[in-house]
């Protein structure tokens, strides 16, 4: 199994922990995530993760649609992969949130399964340079035709000549974007993802795949859940430490009818939780929202404990259907002990 390592996003300051990528490298680890809400962006970072490793592959997870136009994420995408030397980054793409999306970035939230088929239908044609970029589509078009539109806009082909062949990935949780998620990506950031939920998704793969013809399958896609690791002794404090991100998510991360992760909460059988952490979070009493998350949620989604705990419940996540992990670890130890458990240890060596 491939391991990733999640850096997020900053907080306040802007932190990357270099060494520890650098660590991980060396551990065998496949790839790097960056991410971005309201506050650091997921592409930069990755341009000075660039000059100081050498094999690890670079990936957003994700980059926000509203944030850039199709030809910007691909040309970001194509410049830190050559300058990465080619062939090591990944474009991770998501639709972030109606709340993000309209108030921070200032557009509507419009049709975001045909946004989404647009915008990765526009990055191939950019990366391919088989012609200019032309693209009639239901959310997006190239040339600009709409309103304010001078009506001199052409079709332009890339001045650089890119690695056609840049991974785009998908982080999508509903039924019809994980249908065409598979359809149209050559991977997967499955949202809220555990060992026992490849029953749900995997006819929604297939469909996917059934649409993309030419043979794809589970054996030409990658499937990469986010896993929280932790070697402790003291297992109900690392969960209290992990609380406060999931409420903020299921509780606060969107608006009290359209909440993804508060979906997804519910989805993996803890309905009254959800409703509990929502209504909480909103009225302004985060403390008892955070209090609110179950423990056992917390676990599912997290390898936490002392080693022998961390290697018995490992065996599960080998098994659930995921093609690797990223993991959310800033211990050295929990880096070293996930890479001798999916054997990249052996392979770096």
């Amino acid at each position: 199994m491939k391991l990733g390592l999640m850096l997020g996003y900053s907080g306040a300051e802007m932190k990357l922990p270099v060494e520890l990528v650098q660590r991980a490298e060396s551990l065998g680890f496949d790839s790097v995530w960056t991410a971005e809400a309201y506050g650091s962006d997921a592409t930069s970072p990755l341009a000075y993760l660039a000059a100081v490793t050498k094999r690890i592959r670079l990936g957003t997870s994700i980059m926000q649609l509203a944030g850039r136009t199709p030809a910007m994420a691909a040309m970001q995408a194509a410049t830190i992969d050559a300058l990465a030397g080619g062939n090591r980054f990944v474009a991770g793409l998501g639709v972030s949130g109606p709340q993000i999306v309209e108030g921070w970035y200032g557009q509507p939230w419009g049709r975001p399964y045909w946004r989404i088929r647009d915008y990765v239908s526009i990055m191939r044609k950019v990366f391919l340079r088989e012609e200019p970029v032309a693209h009639d589509g239901k959310e997006i078009s190239l040339p600009y035709r709409g309103e304010g539109a001078m009506g001199i806009g052409k079709p332009l082909k890339s001045i650089l000549h890119m690695n056609p062949k840049i991974p785009i990935w998908l982080g999508t949780g509903s039924e019809s974007n994980v249908r065409l998620t598979a359809e149209i990506a050559d991977g997967w950031f499955p949202l809220a993802f555990v060992p026992g939920m490849m029953d749900t998704y995997r006819p929604w793969l297939e469909e996917g795949f059934r649409r993309a013809g030419g043979g794809k399958g589970l054996a030409d896609f990658e499937i990469q859940p986010g896993v929280t690791v932790i070697v402790t002794d003291e297992i109900e404090q690392a969960f209290d430490r992990m609380k406060a991100g999931i409420a903020l998510y299921v509780g606060g991360m969107g608006h009290r009818n359209k909440n993804f992760h508060n979906d997804m909460m519910v989805r993996r059988g803890y309905p009254e939780a959800a409703q509990k952490i929502q209504e909480l979070y909103l009225a302004g009493r985060k403390r008892e929202a955070i209090e609110a998350v179950p423990n056992e949620y917390c676990d599912e989604s997290s390898l936490v404990g002392p080693p022998q705990r961390i290697r018995e419940r490992y065996k599960e996540w080998e098994g659930s259907g995921a093609t690797g992990l990223t993991l959310s670890c800033r211990q050295a130890e929990g880096l070293e002990l996930m890479a001798e458990l999916s054997g990249s240890r052996d392979r770096a060596a």
